[in-house]
């Protein structure tokens, strides 16, 4: 379905182009310390950042509440630069990543994560399964390299059923409001790579031993966050379905406009808030503050982030 609360065409063109033209940003830490949970070893890699204009993220909620959140918490009120990390989990036998970044094409602060494995020391070739939250282009256009060949040559690939026939239906372009119509085609075209090497899961499967996929559809028909079992202290990857250190958590049942579904969206970051805060789990957010991890806390009758 087209989205309600669609940006202007003009104003995210416009940011995208304001983007190409920013110099270098000072370069940023590329994974945050190694540490152990359940049978694995988590690192948070560096995929780069990302400008939106504000106008895309929130274009429905009242301004001055707005302006208040972002002022308080040190974020200016024209464009959102929200980092890009890429959740690596290491075993014994398994080198698993969650989302492969943006790769080269969509915005030159974006698509560092090959100089972030390699600074972690992993070799493309190392990673044995990639697990996709959803199919945007922050998360999915680094599939291919500037050969257009797949740059986990030997991985396994893993998508939501829904998230995959989303994408790929006949219908999803044509119905796409003009500025996404990019997402789809460059969607379709790197799915269109995986077509014999994917396997689909639902949720509550476990998609590899230890990681439990978690409904949180809203952002995404098929969007999935993890739950990674074992240990002392389960832990939670989150995806989009929180996206903002301060936003998300002082107002989780507002609208967003990166949002497919706004409403589905809102409820699931609402109930996903509820259970990390009742189950007391660790969360890692694909577009948190780097290096992205830390616990949720209830504030009143909201919630705040509270970094690792």
């Amino acid at each position: 379905m087209n989205n309600p609360l669609r940006p202007d065409r003009r104003q995210f063109a416009a940011a995208l182009g304001a983007c190409a033209m920013l110099p270098f940003l000072p370069r940023l830490s590329t994974s945050a310390s190694a540490k152990a949970v359940g049978d694995y070893e988590l690192t948070v890699l560096s995929d780069g950042a990302l400008t939106l204009p504000l106008d895309f993220l929130y274009p429905d909620v009242p301004r001055d509440a707005l302006d208040a959140i972002l002022n308080a918490s040190g974020q200016p009120t024209d464009m959102l630069r929200p980092d890009c990390n890429v959740t690596l989990l290491r075993s014994a036998d398994r080198v698993v990543l969650f989302d492969v970044g943006a790769g080269g094409n969509f915005m030159p602060t974006a698509g560092r994560l090959p100089q972030s494995l390699a600074d972690a020391g992993v070799d493309p070739a190392e990673v044995t399964d990639v697990i996709f939250t959803h199919a945007h282009p922050d998360h999915l256009w680094g599939l291919l390299d500037e050969f257009d060949e797949i740059l986990f040559a030997d991985a396994a690939f893993h998508i939501n059923q829904t998230e995959w026939d989303y994408w790929r239906a006949d219908g999803t372009l044509e119905a796409m409001p003009e500025e996404r119509k990019s997402f789809v085609v460059g969607a379709q075209s790197r799915l269109a790579a995986l077509e014999d090497r994917i396997t689909f899961f639902k949720a509550g499967d476990e998609v590899v031993s230890g990681v439990e996929a978690v409904d949180t559809a809203g952002h995404t028909p098929g969007h999935t966050s993890f739950a990674v079992h074992g240990g002392a202290s389960p832990l939670m990857i989150l995806g989009d379905a929180i996206s903002n250190f301060a936003i998300s958590f002082e107002k989780p049942d507002w609208p967003t406009g990166s949002d497919h579904d706004p409403v589905t969206g809102a409820a699931a970051r609402v109930k996903l808030l509820d259970r990390l805060v009742t189950d007391g789990m660790e969360i890692v957010g694909y577009h948190l503050p780097h290096p992205a991890t830390g616990r949720v806390e209830r504030a009143g009758t909201a919630y705040r982030f509270v970094p690792a």
